[in-house]
């Protein structure tokens, strides 16, 4: 029986940098840090990777996991990070934000950027595409009435 979706995992070429993102910036919390050298058979079977080794954080914030992943090996080819979002693989991460405007102003100050200003969907849905140090697409959304089927479901 499938419950949910437990985390999404990205692979960063700067761990610290994506930490200081994710965890500084956007406010999820740490709960763990791992790594594993070259050699660990149990790694190299589960990745499908030989000679593997990385450095891995799960971070966490309302009903949401985000797992970093930064491999020394094998050395990983680097992303686009100007990946149009209709190529093909996961398109991007959506957090649930309230007070949309702001949280734009917050980041935006911040230095992130963002495909353009907070629009309205209408059906009670605002949102914004921007990106993280990586060139990942991050859309804050927030959904305006609470009773609407698209409204963040915690779990109890």
């Amino acid at each position: 029986m499938i419950r949910g979706i437990h985390h999404t995992a990205i692979s960063t070429v700067n761990l610290n940098r994506m930490l200081a993102f994710y965890r500084d910036l956007l406010g999820f919390s740490v709960l763990f840090e791992s790594s594993w050298p070259a050699g660990t058979e149990i790694a190299d079977r589960i990745t499908g990777l030989a000679e593997s080794s990385a450095r891995v954080v799960m971070l966490h914030t309302g009903n949401a996991n985000i797992e970093l992943f930064e491999y020394a090996s094998p050395a990983p080819r680097p992303g686009d990070p100007h990946r149009p979002v209709c190529d093909h693989g996961i398109t991007h991460i959506c957090l649930d934000v309230k007070d949309l405007d702001a949280e734009y102003k917050r980041l935006k100050a911040a230095g992130m950027t963002f495909h353009c200003p907070p629009q309205d969907l209408g059906m009670d849905v605002r949102t914004t595409y921007g990106r993280d140090p990586d060139g990942n697409v991050i859309e804050l959304q927030e959904v305006l009435n609470p009773a609407s089927p698209i409204a963040l479901r915690l779990p109890q």
